[in-house]
């Protein structure tokens, strides 16, 4: 848990502008797909809403999407040592001001306030879940097409910290779709912090601005002193309030579990990314990500490769390192732009060759004796992975190498985590390990094929992709990322 105060100067905004974090890609889904989806917006005190998600609920209204917002607290613990304003007063100037806020945002849509105490979400678990699960029924939608939008589970502040949790887990069991909004964050994390890079921006209109900061005036107990007396201070600060009138929110997106990251909407995602920024991951010049090349290259346990596949070449910097390795190689992804790039990176080899494969669904023909799946297993769902190592393992030569390296910490957005792409990898393919590398952030891992190829699948060619499609089809497929 961090510790932080509002009164706390903070990162400025100023450092976030710089940092990237404008060039995150857009929420993938269009007007017409939330048109048809409900979203339970859920505040852990009033003010929340409008400084996370604002902009969201006004863009959600106007086209049309299903709305209710579930309020926990009135806040009424927000200036404990005030001597003007009981914390009774408080909760009712609170629950005004969040009130005008709504209307301001998303005239006419319900919310709900739950009554449970400012400070004090933590043991209240099974209120926030009865209320989610009332509203989530209420709906009448399919589950995938439901939203819960949360604070930031790891927000800094209890509150916020507890009701990001619950809704996460809730979202997880109902096969819901999560979005979370960081508010503290902004305050205590710095640029360097990782996890705000696979998050997902909502950009918003003028007019869509202009309700957030409307919304943000009718919370005048918080963006303004109750009074002159001590104890009755302004809670948010002109600075902090800078990092909510950005053109966008921010948010950490998980799609339903049904799947609305399909294989156009992730391309749609990687497209966007390299779009904005040639390198959005420093690929190129990242001393860590310099590093864990070298790492890539030396745990290989042949020099030479007489083939060599790489899936998910992204912009192609590792591409270069193993073309070098190998008499002939090929290099795929799914991203046209990002390939781009890597087919530059590969003009000065003669024998190497880009692309434009969405995996698994699509594969390149021939046999390889050395495969890398690096930093994209975990943008397939478990289905689509299992279908990946099937390729793997029938275009494998007797002996090959696989060779693995994936981000360790969640991946948010997306089913999968490093640890769990290396498990399942293992337990599908039952391939010894002939090399393994771990550390905090990632894992580097070389799976060997046998020495003796089994027994060929004499079905005919159109049977046997039936037959991989029936034991492996979770609906559309995601991209090499």
């Amino acid at each position: 848990m961090v510790t932080f105060s509002h009164a706390d100067t903070g990162t400025a905004e100023t450092e976030w502008e710089a940092s990237g974090l404008p060039l995150l890609p857009e929420l993938p889904l269009s007007t017409a797909e939330l048109a048809a989806m409900t979203f339970i917006v859920l505040a852990a005190h009033p003010d929340d809403e409008t400084l996370g998600a604002g902009g969201l609920l006004s863009m959600l209204h106007a086209a049309g999407a299903g709305i209710e917002v579930l309020l926990c607290t009135a806040g009424e613990a927000s200036h404990p040592e005030s001597r003007t304003t009981t914390p009774e007063q408080l909760a009712a100037v609170r629950l005004g001001e969040f009130d005008a806020a709504i209307h301001e945002l998303a005239p006419g849509s319900p919310w709900r306030f739950l009554h449970l105490p400012d400070g004090r979400l933590a043991g209240r678990r099974d209120s926030i879940v009865a209320a989610v699960r009332d509203s989530i029924a209420a709906s009448g939608r399919p589950a995938n097409h439901v939203v819960i939008v949360a604070p930031y589970r790891s927000d800094g502040h209890t509150d916020h910290d507890a009701l990001g949790s619950v809704a996460a887990e809730a979202a997880a069991a109902g096969g819901h779709g999560l979005l979370e909004y960081p508010v503290w964050y902004w305050l205590w994390a710095v640029p360097e912090d990782t996890a705000w890079r696979s998050w997902v921006r909502v950009p918003l209109t003028p007019e869509q601005q202009g309700a957030k900061a409307s919304a943000m005036r009718a919370h005048g107990s918080q963006t303004a002193a109750l009074s002159a007396q001590p104890g009755d201070e302004v809670l948010l600060a002109g600075s902090f309030l800078e990092h909510f009138s950005r053109p966008w929110e921010t948010f950490a997106w998980h799609a339903p579990a049904s799947g609305t990251n399909g294989a156009d909407d992730a391309e749609r995602i990687f497209d966007a990314v390299h779009n904005r920024n040639e390198d959005p991951w420093g690929y190129a010049t990242s001393w860590y990500e310099i590093r864990k090349r070298a790492l890539t290259l030396a745990i290989l346990p042949a020099e030479n490769y007489g083939s060599g596949l790489e899936v998910g070449c992204s912009t192609g910097t590792l591409s270069a390192d193993l073309a070098q390795r190998c008499g002939q190689f090929l290099a795929v992804d799914a991203s046209s732009t990002a390939l781009d790039q890597a087919t530059k990176r590969l003009s000065g080899h003669a024998a190497a060759q880009t692309r434009h494969l969405t995996v698994p669904h699509d594969w390149p023909e021939g046999t390889f004796d050395l495969v890398a799946v690096s930093e994209m297993g975990y943008y397939l769902t478990p289905g689509e992975l299992a279908g990946l190592f099937t390729r793997v393992q029938a275009s494998m030569k007797p002996g090959g190498t696989l060779l693995l390296c994936h981000w360790r910490h969640p991946v948010e957005g997306w089913e999968l985590d490093g640890d769990t792409v290396h498990e399942l990898a293992r337990g599908q393919l039952r391939w010894p390990t002939a090399a393994l590398h771990r550390e905090k952030d990632f894992v580097l891992e070389v799976l060997m094929a046998p020495e003796q190829a089994p027994p060929a699948d004499r079905r005919p060619a159109e049977i046997r992709e039936q037959a991989w499609v029936r034991e492996t089809d979770r609906g559309p497929g995601s991209p090499t990322a």
